[in-house]
């Protein structure tokens, strides 16, 4: 194997430093060895916190793709695409999305969720064709993800997504990032050295996943999936989800369990229409007509009531 020389651009990354913090990191106690951990993740949601407007407009993006049939592609390489891969494989349980709705393009492939693929995520021509072989186009948005903020996988991926007409969305852990003049929306979320030098499965890797969990709640809270703080899209598929489905019911309506239970049966499971059902006492295909006319949302099924 030959050696090739320090990228000094690589080196100089924030995400890529030494922690002072952390310099003894070998001779501490398991207690301040941890206790160190909980302190710099303290930080974590901080320096989310001052990229919010850019969160917030990735989110309108989302959101405008799911109302209009798109799908939110996420794409990255190594632990930020394992984490988006994550993020995807919850929406469906949790707001009954199809399991195509929100996707991850992995470099290197599925395989490479449980092992490093060598080389993945430099390879350019694989993002393209990535991207190419996922049907991207305009109504998708696409979110690459690179903590570093230059992951060669993901830039080519945004670039291809951009040229078909994508909205495109950077999501890095380094100021003035690469990536993110290759975005129309780039989040930048600077978490500073890591405890463990260069492993950004730590503080980066969180802030990643706390960001990937705002642009997939939001922009499900956006398209009518909850009722005020209830995830009202689900669907019972099991026994632990039919036992939550009735509380969620119970709880949106103001009814005991057993009233909760018999609404969903006579709705055949489905959340959203046992509780208009509860709440404007219509049968279930009066319920179905009102979330139809409302778009799916719950409470503007229910503003409409006496329509």
């Amino acid at each position: 194997m030959t050696s090739s020389p320090v990228d000094p651009a690589l080196a100089g990354l924030a995400t890529e430093g030494r922690n002072p913090s952390s310099q003894g990191l070998d001779r501490m106690t398991t207690a301040e060895l941890v206790a160190l951990m909980n302190a710099e993740d303290a930080g974590v949601a901080s320096a989310v916190a001052q990229a919010l407007p850019q969160v917030t407009a990735a989110v309108d993006l989302v959101a405008r793709s799911i109302h209009d049939g798109g799908r939110l592609v996420y794409i990255g390489a190594g632990t930020s695409g394992r984490l988006a891969l994550l993020d995807a494989a919850e929406c469906p349980p949790t707001f009954s999305t199809d399991p195509a709705q929100v996707i991850t393009l992995l470099a290197g492939g599925e395989q490479a969720f449980t092992q490093a693929v060598e080389g993945a995520e430099d390879d350019t021509d694989a993002a393209a064709q990535d991207i190419d072989a996922a049907g991207v186009g305009p109504l998708d948005t696409v979110v690459g993800l690179t903590a570093s903020g230059r992951t060669p996988y993901v830039v080519a991926g945004l670039d291809r997504a951009r040229e078909l007409g994508a909205p495109t969305v950077s999501i890095s852990c380094n100021a003035g990032s690469v990536v993110s003049g290759h975005a129309d929306v780039a989040i930048e979320v600077v978490t500073g050295p890591e405890v463990l030098t260069g492993s950004t499965r730590l503080k980066a890797g969180t802030a990643q996943k706390m960001v990937c969990n705002m642009l997939t709640t939001a922009s499900m809270v956006r398209n009518g999936k909850t009722f005020k703080d209830l995830m009202v899209d689900m669907r019972p598929t099991n026994g632990k989800l039919l036992d939550r489905a009735r509380r969620i019911v119970a709880a949106a309506a103001d009814v005991d369990v057993a009233t909760a239970g018999a609404a969903l049966d006579r709705a055949d499971g489905s959340t959203k229409v046992a509780i208009v059902m509860l709440l404007t006492g219509r049968d279930a295909r009066g319920s179905q007509a009102l979330l139809a006319a409302s778009d799916g949302v719950v409470s503007a099924a229910l503003a409409g009531r006496t329509g």
